[in-house]
């Protein structure tokens, strides 16, 4: 049988609340052919993995459709649907309040202490209610209706069934009365066509408070989506021609003038400017970048002409690679979700089962016979009980708090790596490119003699131009940096394992260890100490000779990260172990360590043990963060219980990793773990709520102590409460 796996999205229209979601997740898994199926209800989103071998979409499409519910395609979705959706509730809205405006105003006007209020006698006649509440039970309200059919077609219930059950009874009990005074001399009754009207009145408000939040809280998407070029300036046949971004292909040429934005992921192939990189890197300072280096789409061009390869266009770019992270992230399910599932499948019929005993309760015992004042209680349970709130707690926090996240250059692969986040206690931090830069720096030059130090460096910098070795390409650079010129070279050898001998303006220049010294006669031994000096702070040392003489000495290392130190501290202060992890010598390790105050050094391991160590780790009970950017650590990152990639590492790493740091900064190790509590404690404060909410208001309705619009108006709140309380993790400061 195929083994095929892939991966749909698509949104889902119709869903009102938790349970919506969780019986299109029930009905979607019982496919053959579906491996896993979820339904995120704050997105509106359904992620679907199947073998297309056994189910195709068109199946998928027909089963949600079968219970209930509507699909939109990408080209259909957006921005613009969701602003028309906003629109046609503004409306439904309106209509209803302004139908249900009269009603409230009979109802209120007619207690004993409010007799002040002016009101116009027709508006307490039953024929003139009825005809205000027809149109929003039937018209404004057939949302509900529709919504609560589809659900017990399907067995099982939802928020639509407890609203229409609610309100139905309010109209149908209220319409009996009506129709009783037809031929009575009497024409007041007590009826409740306010009820029901006010309540759809709210409940509609509810949802457009909500559906507006829940917007909002996708903005991290849309400022992403913000960032790219709409056009592109590319060449075709040998004429400059402007097209859609949509339209560009890899293997174009690209113009992109100063001031603009890249449209693509490319190489120059002609010109040299600064980028700046900000958006990726979070970097401030432009970037030089000159032919043959690769750009980065969405990124700007201060002030060259480049023409650019495009290499990497559409879904392939790293934004959109970016936007795909924490599309997933948001659509994800944390595993404290599965509670708020479980109890949102069983919510609607124990409470329908709690208005029906609370009606009986009233009818036959408290207030015998009072048929109105039993019905008005159940009405007030039906519509204060409702799983929206407990539905959109998790949901809302894990779209809102992975936004803010890659706000701050930080990509959670899903929600559980989210929640898992704030769990660990032991953070593994390779030393290579990760706490220190990765690329060897000259950091110290001591002359012997008297010889002029810039022509010492010159003499140095001309022999190792020759050199392709990373020590030498270091050296060279860092003499090319203090703007001293090289000399010529008539000669030049490498020595693998002892260093470099050239001839500089015929004199002979020796770079290298202390045996190649030896092997060439040259005494060093004034050199030795300040030779152990430097070994001991981690760098490697070179010792030169310049024509039979002892010169001086070169040290080369790969420096620390500026904000290595920073992290570090942030790290130990959030109670987390900190370990570092490297291949280097221990000397060499301890040192690097000492530096950036890390105590405890795991040295001389080969890039298979990296691995070993992490499960050593984690058999001793401790949850372990990896943190790497090589792909000698894309195995570790795997194993880890959180594997935290370097953006400016490799792909492979960040691929193995649940987190990417895009600025490459150890800083935000520490603001993932932040982000990831506060979400967490933000989610709790929205289950106990939601739950607390339903604990506290079905026994005050059941009690009476709720007239049902104060409930509809509770009701309406809870929900909209939880999503601004999820809102406040945009605001949140790392």
């Amino acid at each position: 049988m195929s083994k095929e796996r892939k991966e749909t999205n698509f949104q889902i229209t119709g869903m009102t609340c938790a349970a919506c979601a969780n019986r299109i997740e029930k009905g979607l898994n019982k496919l053959q052919g579906v491996n896993d199926a979820t339904v995120n209800l704050a997105l509106e989103r359904a992620t679907i993995e199947y073998n297309p071998s056994l189910i195709s979409m068109q199946d998928i499409i027909k089963r949600v459709e079968t219970l209930g519910y509507g699909i939109i395609s990408e080209a259909e979705n957006g921005t613009n649907r969701r602003e028309k959706e906003i629109k046609k509730q503004q409306g439904k809205f309106i209509v209803s309040a302004i139908l249900s405006f009269p009603l409230l105003w009979a109802m209120v006007s007619h207690f004993s202490f409010t007799s002040f209020i002016y009101l116009p006698k027709i508006l307490m006649n039953p024929w003139v209610q009825l005809v205000f509440a027809t149109p929003v039970q039937f018209i404004i309200g057939k949302q509900f209706y529709a919504g609560a059919y589809k659900a017990l077609r399907n067995k099982s219930a939802n928020m639509d069934v407890l609203v229409a059950l609610g309100t139905s009874a309010a109209y149908y009990y209220s319409l009996y009365e009506t129709l009783k005074t037809i031929g009575a001399h009497r024409q007041m009754v007590d009826l409740y066509f306010e009820t029901s009207s006010i309540l759809i009145t709210l409940i509609l408000l509810g949802k457009l408070f909500e559906a507006k939040a829940k917007g909002r809280s996708s903005e991290a998407i849309k400022k992403l989506m913000g960032l790219q070029a709409k056009t592109a300036i590319v060449i075709r046949d040998g004429m400059e021609k402007e097209i859609p971004l949509e339209e560009v292909v890899e293997g174009d040429m690209v113009i992109i003038k100063p001031g603009e934005k890249v449209p693509v992921d490319g190489e120059i192939l002609e010109g040299q400017s600064s980028l700046d990189e900000s958006m990726l890197t979070g970097e401030s300072v432009p970037v030089d970048k000159t032919v043959g280096d690769s750009v980065i789409g969405a990124t700007i061009n201060k002030n060259g002409f480049l023409k650019v390869k495009a290499t990497r266009v559409g879904r392939d770019s790293v934004l959109a690679q970016i936007i795909k992270v924490v599309e997933e992230a948001q659509g994800s399910k944390a595993p404290i979700q599965r509670l708020a599932d479980q109890i949102s499948s069983i919510f609607v019929p124990i409470v329908i089962g709690i208005a029906v005993v609370t009606f009986l309760i009233w009818l036959i015992w408290i207030s015998p016979g009072e048929f109105a004042n039993a019905l008005e209680k159940l009405i007030a349970v039906l519509v204060i009980a409702c799983p929206c709130a407990l539905g959109l707690a998790t949901p809302t926090s894990i779209m809102t708090g992975s936004g803010r996240a890659a706000e701050y250059g930080i990509l959670f692969k899903g929600g559980e790596h989210l929640e898992r986040t704030h769990k660990i206690d032991t953070v593994i931090l390779d030393k290579t490119g990760t706490i220190t830069k990765g690329l060897p720096e000259l950091t110290d030059v001591i002359v012997y003699g008297n010889m002029d130090k810039k022509d010492f460096l010159s003499f140095i910098a001309s022999a190792e131009n020759k050199s392709e070795h990373p020590l030498a390409q270091a050296i060279v650079q860092g003499v090319k940096n203090k703007n001293i010129p090289l000399k010529e070279v008539q000669e030049f050898a490498a020595i693998p394992g002892y260093g470099v001998k050239a001839i500089v303006e015929n004199k002979q220049v020796l770079i290298g260890t202390q045996r190649l010294m030896n092997n060439e006669n040259i005494d060093v031994t004034q050199a030795l100490a300040d030779m152990e000096s430097l070994e001991l702070n981690g760098k490697t040392a070179m010792l030169v000779s310049i024509d039979g003489t002892y010169a001086g000495i070169l040290a080369v290392a790969d420096t620390i990260k500026e904000t290595s130190t920073e992290a570090v501290c942030r790290l130990n202060e959030l109670n987390l172990n900190v370990i570092m992890i490297t291949g280097d010598n221990s000397r060499t390790a301890e040192s690097i360590a000492k530096q950036v105050g890390i105590d405890h050094v795991i040295a001389e391991v080969l890039p298979e043990g990296k691995a070993e160590e992490v499960k050593k780790l984690q058999k001793e009970g401790r949850k372990v963060a990896m943190v790497g950017d090589g792909m000698n650590d894309a195995p570790a990152l795997a194993v880890a219980d959180i594997g935290i990639a370097l953006g400016t590492g490799t792909d492979i790493a960040m691929e193995a990793a649940d987190i990417t740091l895009m600025k490459g900064d150890l800083n935000t190790i520490a603001d993932a773990v932040l982000i990831s509590k506060k979400m967490i404690r933000n989610i709790k404060q929205n289950l106990f709520w939601a739950l607390a909410y339903n604990c506290i208001g079905i026994p005050i309705a059941a009690m009476g102590f709720l007239a049902p619009w104060i409930a509809g108006a509770a009701m309406a709140f809870s929900s909209v409460s939880v999503v601004l309380n999820a809102l406040r993790l945009q605001r949140v400061k790392l």
